[in-house]
C-alpha cells in the first residue's frame, strides 16, 4: 500500500471518529456528562504512559522527543484538569454543615 492510500485511510478514521464523538457526546444528558467526564479521566492516564514511552525513546529524532514531551505535558494537564472537575462535583453533593 502506498503513502497515499495510507493518508487516505487515516483521515477518513479521523473524520469518522470526529463525527462518532460529537454524535456521541451531543446525545449525552448534561446531568451525566460530568460523571462520564470524570470516568474518562482513568483513561487518559494511559495516554500519559504512551506520552512518557515516546518522550523517553531513545532514537536520535528530536521530533519525536519535542512531541513525546508535549504530549506528556498537555496529558497531565488533562488528568489533573479532570481530578479537579471531580473533586468540584463531588463537593456539590456534600451536605453543608448548617443545613438539616
Amino acid at each position: 500500500m502506498d503513502e497515499t492510500m495510507v493518508g487516505i485511510y487515516l483521515g477518513f478514521i479521523l473524520l469518522l471518529s470526529i463525527f462518532l464523538g460529537f454524535e456521541l457526546i451531543s446525545k449525552v444528558p448534561s446531568t451525566l456528562h460530568t460523571p462520564l467526564m470524570s470516568g474518562s479521566n482513568a483513561i487518559s492516564g494511559i495516554t500519559l504512559v504512551g506520552a512518557l514511552l515516546s518522550a523517553g525513546t531513545e532514537l536520535d529524532q528530536r521530533v519525536t522527543v519535542i512531541l513525546g514531551s508535549l504530549a506528556v505535558v498537555f496529558a497531565t494537564i488533562n488528568v489533573v484538569g479532570g481530578y479537579f472537575v471531580t473533586d468540584r462535583m463531588l463537593a456539590m453533593f456534600k451536605k453543608k454543615e448548617g443545613h438539616k
